[in-house]
């Protein structure tokens, strides 16, 4: 196996883009990484394009990346279209990373592209449900929403929350991770003013990246006040719906040195992981996934400077603090809390503003964090940068099947100059 490295990584700016289409937003994203490679299109060997919706939203199936890359005179070379729910773009990765390891060529094309915002909310919310195992996902809803219910009049019969019922027709992935919250709430003392501390911080880094989709800071009481979508989930901590690519260029240690690339970041790990059924005292996916990806890699969470981690919602920060071993089980929303996640702590993470704040289009999900840590490693994030940073990792969960995501995807990659 080949050592495989980053050279160059590009990104829209995440948002709601009703006058661009994929083909647009996919060129942007593309020749943004180009441009940071210092190559042409025309040294491209090899494609994988990360989708989960287009052909929900627009119809396009099978040829997704085939007919975006056709459209920026990219052609006649082999492309592999990915979809695997939020992790889609990741998995490219993986994908384009196995390619250029077994040695089948030596440059790749990695793209994560979705367009999701449209003005029929019904059908926007759908999107998610199709992530789900749609046989089964109404029938949780039903009784997840109950739940959330009796446990917000409970916690404000304590005074711990206004008086507010929930908001009604969120999406299935709130409802879910609802009640993994409240499990844990209930387990370990988790709190919600803990959730508000870190949806608090992510907004905050959001402040300085140009990328994000909301850029507005929020305090602790502010995340509180908010409006509710399912207890303990208030809106601003839950990611929101939006458009955008993403797109990294991978090669082969030869290659950055026929090339003379600058500053290549190496590739230590890229492990793809499923879920299962198993109780809600048994080792988390992110748990499971981590320890096989610190042993390829060669490192311990110790090592790690800065992290991404899929917060589709504040909890989803909170359980991978915890399950990939940056704190002791039950102790994320404390390890949030006593400041060691932000911005100059002990190991900040989502320093780009996250999921809650720079955007959710979940096929351009994974390699965009992908990109802010190859900007992080590089010494290129400017007034979020993470100062001295080697090592970095981004976890990225897709799917959910049962109290786990269906699928993850952790990354782990070095500055290699």
């Amino acid at each position: 196996m080949r050592d495989v490295y980053v050279i160059g990584v590009g990104m829209t700016p995440f948002g709601k883009y009703m006058d661009k289409n994929m083909k647009a937003l996919a060129a942007d994203a593309v020749n943004r990484a180009l441009a940071h490679a210092g190559i042409t299109k025309e040294l491209l060997q090899v494609a994988v394009v990360g989708n989960a919706y287009q052909g929900l939203v627009t119809g396009q199936e099978s040829i997704r990346g085939q007919v975006v890359l056709r459209a920026m005179r990219i052609g006649n070379i082999p492309v592999t279209n990915v979809e695997n729910a939020c992790c889609s773009s990741a998995t490219a990765f993986q994908v384009a990373w196995m390619d250029i390891a077994l040695g089948l060529h030596d440059v790749a094309l990695v793209l994560g592209m979705e367009k999701m915002y449209m003005e029929d909310r019904e059908k926007r919310l759908k999107l998610f449900s199709a992530s789900t195992d749609v046989e089964f996902v109404e029938r949780l809803v039903q009784m997840l929403k109950a739940d959330a219910e009796k446990k917000r009049k409970e916690a404000e019969a304590k005074g711990e929350v206004k008086k507010e019922k929930n908001s009604s027709g969120g999406s299935a992935f709130m409802d879910i991770y609802a009640m993994a919250a409240r499990m844990h709430m209930n387990k370990y003392g988790l709190t919600q003013r803990q959730l508000a501390v870190v949806s608090a911080k992510n907004h905050n880094h959001s402040v300085h990246n140009p990328y994000a989709q909301y850029r507005t800071p929020y305090t602790v009481e502010e995340v509180l006040a908010a409006p509710p979508v399912a207890f303990p989930l208030t809106r601003p901590m839950c990611s929101p719906v939006g458009d955008g690519a993403a797109a990294v260029i991978l090669c082969s240690k030869e290659y950055v040195k026929k090339l003379g690339a600058s500053k290549p970041v190496k590739v230590l790990a890229t492990v793809v992981g499923g879920g299962m059924d198993r109780s809600f005292n048994d080792p988390d996916i992110g748990e499971r996934l981590a320890k096989i990806a610190y042993e390829k890699a060669g490192v311990g969470p110790q090592d790690i400077d800065v992290a991404e981690f899929h917060d589709a919602t504040a909890f989803g920060e909170v359980v991978n603090t915890e399950s990939l071993g940056f704190c002791p089980k039950g102790e994320g929303g404390i390890f949030a809390e006593q400041g060691h996640s932000t911005l100059g702590g002990k190991l900040p993470i989502n320093v780009s503003g996250g999921l809650e704040s720079k955007g959710h289009p979940v096929g351009a999900t994974g390699a965009g964090q992908i990109a802010e840590l190859v900007w992080q490693l590089r010494g290129e994030a400017e007034g979020r940068q993470v100062q001295g940073a080697r090592i970095a990792l981004a976890e990225n969960g897709g799917g959910n099947i049962g109290i786990e995501e269906a699928a993850m995807v952790i990354t782990i990659l070095q500055a290699d100059f």
